[in-house]
């Protein structure tokens, strides 16, 4: 069961929080805490957790989507009040054409969440992009920070190149698809980038498209992806991985964007970093290996929550 909870970004960008399982009965020591949380009409009620019930935030990758954290946020409910952000553009959450879609823009929403949902102390779980908002947000803010689990994220920088394929990979999406069925054929199979069949790159993608009157379509704008992007990937990110205080996990898919030399490089910049891997798993960690993907965290949850 997912609860929908709307919050306020910075700029008054409105971001749909989704809390996972069973919310915790309410303590009237938080009541005036949670009053910035607008609860949307299908989520009554969505409380603090309280005492004892540490709080996650889990943050998605660009083009990602809260629902994709659903597994391991239904998995992580049973120690946490677990909740997931569809970041600004994504997902649910407001897609201003004239937004910001700037680091700053991501980390504030992030922080504001954190804040209205009555989240902290956290521990913040970020795929890729959202993996760069949280070590940024952890750097920015320790004290609303515990721990730290950044999955397949590179801290160097992408450059000009990366980008100009970006913005031809999105130009060749054959748009509109016609079925689901489509969608999971051309990203599992047909996409250029797709070096062999890969299913669960076709489910990744179809969580993401939205029918309209012609067909299938993302729910995101491209373009809105691109201005999002291009604000990180000339820029290199181990300054601020280094003013990351608490503990932290860098986890890599094997046959993922982040190389072993790097991701252990990050774990040595990182004041507290340790380091895990998945094995058969790409840039998608959590969708390719869901039960190695939570093997690999759950040691470094355990530490937190017994250290």
């Amino acid at each position: 069961m997912a609860r929908r909870i709307d919050v306020t970004g910075t700029g008054g960008v409105r971001l749909a929080a989704w809390e996972f399982g069973d919310p915790p009965k309410p303590d009237p020591a938080h009541a005036a805490h949670d009053a910035p949380a607008r609860q949307a009409e299908d989520a009554p009620g969505a409380p603090a957790a309280p005492d004892g019930s540490p709080g996650v935030l889990l943050l998605h990758g660009l083009m990602g989507r809260a629902s994709h954290w659903a597994p391991t946020a239904r998995w992580l409910s049973g120690r946490y009040r677990a909740v997931a952000l569809d970041q600004r553009g994504h997902g649910r959450s407001d897609k201003p054409p004239q937004g910001a879609f700037t680091r700053d823009a991501y980390v504030d929403d992030a922080e504001s969440a954190l804040e209205q949902l009555g989240l902290a102390p956290v521990v913040l779980i970020g795929h890729a992009m959202g993996a760069l908002t949280s070590w940024q947000l952890a750097a920015r803010r320790p004290d609303l920070v515990r721990g730290l689990i950044i999955c397949d994220m590179r801290a160097s920088a992408l450059g000009a190149a990366s980008q100009r394929e970006w913005d031809q990979w999105f130009k060749s999406w054959p748009l509109p698809f016609a079925t689901l069925a489509d969608v999971r054929k051309w990203f599992g199979e047909d996409d250029p980038w797709v070096e062999r069949p890969n299913p669960s790159r076709g489910e990744f993608y179809a969580e993401v498209m939205a029918e309209s009157p012609d067909g299938w379509r993302p729910v995101f704008d491209p373009e809105q992806m691109l201005r999002s992007r291009e604000t990180w990937v000339y820029d290199a990110h181990w300054e601020e991985l280094a003013q990351v205080r608490c503990p932290a996990l860098v986890v890599r898919g094997l046959d993922g964007e982040l190389g072993r030399a790097e991701a252990q490089e990050m774990v040595r910049v990182l004041p507290r970093g340790q380091y895990a891997e998945v094995a058969d798993a790409g840039h998608l960690v959590h969708y390719d290996q869901p039960e190695a993907w939570r093997a690999a965290i759950e040691p470094f949850l355990d530490s937190l929550d017994h250290g």
